[in-house]
């Protein structure tokens, strides 16, 4: 990095920075310090740790595996620490002051997507500048408790939903304070939470269900009838309420509970205690659907209770998966559906409103398309 006098670090001392707590990856003569960056990633911290201590050329001109924008490399610059040397090469040599740009892919101008700001998923990580942030936007200042803010803003509805919808980064993927008072651990919810309390439920009512059953492969079909219908739920749910914009109405109201449905998590969509519904927020949703299960199959409690169980089911793994979309290096066969979900985010919100799977999206023709054209 030219204008800063760097240390030199030998190939075994890099490599003993390979753990969470510390680690370094080097890209040719660069040695970058990513610890900070491990827990945000948008592929997990998985992937970034099976290449602490090692050069990470090859994965980055690797675009089939990882597409990496301008921000990631912005993102490396900031945290080069040293030079890679032999033992026998004198600290202060030349040759160290190699950089980056000659030793990974081309950059490429990438197409910017104009309501959003970004052009890649590595944008979702790139960490705001909270100051310049709000003197430039005049929206949120992320200092401060979040929700009385929307609700004093005084914010058109337009202004909030090109704002909103406009993703911030928190302090490395930390949760922004919400209220900021005794409510803050009511708007947080680890991931584990959704099954540790909603698989038992279904257990047991799947329990209650089957002893109207004589056929247990009876039983089987309306529990799976159950997570199909939950499928389509999520698609309406996800693009009917969550993204009614157009139909939001132009106050205060109606513009602080979008925020609190759906709202802050694109605001912040990498944070990780703000992506699973929280428990309470939930019951008030399913309720609804308990009912409707009763009474569109009203001549068989038991057969409303197992489809009403496998939606439930559905919403367990849709939950799941979408914490997993954001926050985890994923099998071969998620890959595409984690970029297909984090296009939505930083491509086109108002397209690609299936999160387990894109079905609907083809069906009712919102599909998103995430190959990003380059200039």
């Amino acid at each position: 990095m030219p204008g800063r006098t760097l240390p030199t670090l030998t190939k075994s001392e890099v490599e003993s920075h390979n753990t969470a707590k510390s680690c370094y990856v080097t890209i040719g003569t660069n040695v970058y310090d990513v610890t900070d960056f491990v827990e945000s990633h948008p592929g997990g911290p998985d992937l970034i740790l099976d290449y602490a201590g090692k050069d990470v050329t090859e994965i980055l001109k690797d675009t089939d595996s990882h597409k990496h924008s301008d921000s990631a490399y912005e993102i490396l610059e900031e945290s080069h620490v040293a030079f890679l040397v032999t033992e026998k090469l004198a600290p202060n040599g030349k040759v160290q002051e190699k950089v980056a740009d000659s030793q990974i892919n081309e950059k490429v101008t990438t197409y910017v997507h104009p309501r959003t700001g970004m052009s890649c998923e590595e944008d979702l990580s790139k960490e705001t500048d909270y100051s310049t942030d709000y003197k430039q936007h005049k929206f949120l200042d992320l200092n401060k408790p979040l929700l009385m803010q929307v609700w004093n803003g005084g914010f058109s509805k337009r202004f909030y939903l090109d704002q909103v919808h406009r993703p911030r980064h928190y302090k490395g993927g930390a949760s922004a304070p919400l209220f900021g008072n005794f409510l803050e651990p009511l708007s947080l919810t680890p991931w584990w939470m959704v099954p540790l309390i909603w698989l038992p439920c279904v257990s047991y009512g799947t329990y209650l269900a089957s002893q109207g059953f004589e056929n247990k492969l009876a039983l089987g079909a309306s529990w799976v009838f159950g997570v199909f219908i939950w499928t389509l739920v999520e698609y309406i749910l996800h693009r009917c309420l969550f993204h009614l914009d157009d139909y939001l109405p132009d106050n205060r109201v109606g513009i602080t509970l979008h925020f609190l449905l759906h709202g802050v998590h694109h605001y912040l969509p990498m944070d990780k205690y703000r992506l699973v519904m929280p428990p309470t927020l939930f019951l008030v949703l399913a309720t609804p659907f308990w009912k409707l299960a009763h009474t569109l199959f009203y001549w068989n409690w038991h057969l409303a209770t197992a489809i009403y169980c496998g939606g439930i089911f559905g919403y367990i793994c849709y939950d799941l998966t979408h914490y997993f979309l954001h926050h985890q290096n994923l099998p071969l066969w998620y890959k595409e559906l984690k970029k297909y979900h984090l296009a939505h985010h930083f491509l086109d919100y108002e397209l690609g409103f299936g999160v387990t799977s894109r079905f609907w999206d083809r069906v009712f023709g919102t599909e998103l398309v995430t190959v990003v054209k380059t200039k």
